[in-house]
């Protein structure tokens, strides 16, 4: 109870114990449920960091403090679960849009000569860029890996993986906006 009250008073000491004493807990529950230890470190920081921001929400009772820790923790899930959810519909749709589904080879109908223009553009603007992005965007789209699975393959650190997956796609939307505009 006395730590939940420093916490809740912004003391920085027992914000320190606190994440001593729970941080493996959280970081567990985090890992059951993401199946990923790297993401379980990110959510487990950022439990940390919402309960110091939201202390003042914190009632100091006997059994609260590690009950509160759980419950931001599963926000926190739910919310990198959403982040998948919305990271992989949006690369799916990417992909289904302008790559097709085996990727910047297929020849679409003839009547609908602007997804040709669009496959043309996307494979030059792929192939012109460096690596490692060329070959990450490759993996991601051609190979149809997860970040995990390319992290593996690359050995880049997972946030250098989706940095480049997330500038190698403003990319090629912004290639593919000039070029539709120029054609409009």
């Amino acid at each position: 109870m006395e730590l939940a009250a420093g916490l809740r008073d912004g003391d920085r000491d027992s914000l320190e114990e606190i994440y001593r004493r729970w941080s493996s807990l959280v970081h567990t529950v985090a890992l059951r449920q993401l199946g990923a230890h790297h993401e379980a470190e990110d959510v487990t920081q950022l439990v940390f960091i919402s309960a110091w921001r939201s202390r003042h929400t914190l009632t100091p009772t006997e059994h609260a403090l590690p009950a509160w820790l759980i419950g931001i923790t599963r926000h926190r899930i739910a919310d990198r679960l959403g982040e998948r959810a919305r990271e992989a519909h949006k690369v799916a749709s990417v992909a289904a849009r302008d790559l097709g589904p085996a990727g910047a080879d297929v020849v679409a109908p003839a009547d609908d000569s602007g997804a040709v223009v669009d496959r043309l553009v996307l494979a030059q603007t792929i192939e012109d860029l460096g690596d490692p992005r060329r070959t990450i965007l490759r993996l991601a789209f051609h190979e149809d890996l997860t970040h995990e699975q390319i992290v593996s393959r690359t050995g880049l650190p997972l946030g250098t993986v989706k940095s480049h997956l997330r500038r190698g796609l403003t990319q090629l939307r912004r290639t593919l906006e000039e070029v539709r505009h120029e054609f409009a």
